[in-house]
């Protein structure tokens, strides 16, 4: 796995883009800083950039790195939750204009993943985290069935839990400032 995190590491940082697994299905990811990366993803998956994208962190600590203000219940959602959760937050700095959506507004997870964990951690910052599919295409539940443009158009493809399946993506809960709370896949 040490292989696998330093190639990743050094593959976002330099402005590419991975194919990796997470807590739920395999992600292309890239650097949630970098413009320029996350365009590249938006054109590999043939996807509106008026669709935002979900970046995880490695923990609370990284998390307010990029939320100005997180509504105390995210802390309770986080603590409690048993499945992969995501949360869409308001107010969000230091990532890429193109990463937040129009309404201000960023999806993040913390990923219960060993591997996830270690390349935030290693990268020291968030990781852009979307499906590995051609938008509108099924998510793929296994490495398998990850359509061959999107493995031949990223940068590196991690050698790690390729016999995998992922039967769903993370739920996703929005929890505005104002207190309020809206289920948006579950």
């Amino acid at each position: 796995m040490q292989n696998e995190l330093i190639r990743s590491v050094q593959v976002v940082q330099q402005g590419g883009l991975i194919l990796y697994p997470t807590d739920t299905v395999w992600g292309i990811g890239c650097d949630s800083s970098n413009e320029a990366a996350v365009a590249k993803i938006f054109k590999l998956k043939k996807r509106e950039d008026s669709k935002a994208l979900i970046c995880l962190v490695a923990d609370e600590r990284m998390l307010k790195k990029y939320i100005k203000k997180i509504p105390e219940a995210a802390y309770d959602i986080i603590a409690i939750s048993e499945e992969p959760i995501t949360i869409i937050y308001d107010e969000p700095q230091h990532l890429a204009k193109n990463l937040i959506a129009p309404d201000n507004t960023i999806a993040i997870r913390i990923p219960n993943d060993d591997f996830c964990f270690q390349l935030l951690r290693r990268f020291n910052g968030a990781i852009v985290s979307t499906s590995a599919n051609i938008s509108g295409a099924p998510t793929p539940k296994s490495f398998k069935e990850i359509d061959r443009d999107i493995i031949k158009g990223v940068d590196y493809v991690v050698n790690l839990h390729r016999n995998k399946i992922s039967t769903k993506p993370s739920s996703i809960i929005k929890l505005g400032n104002d207190g309020s709370v809206k289920i948006i896949r579950s």
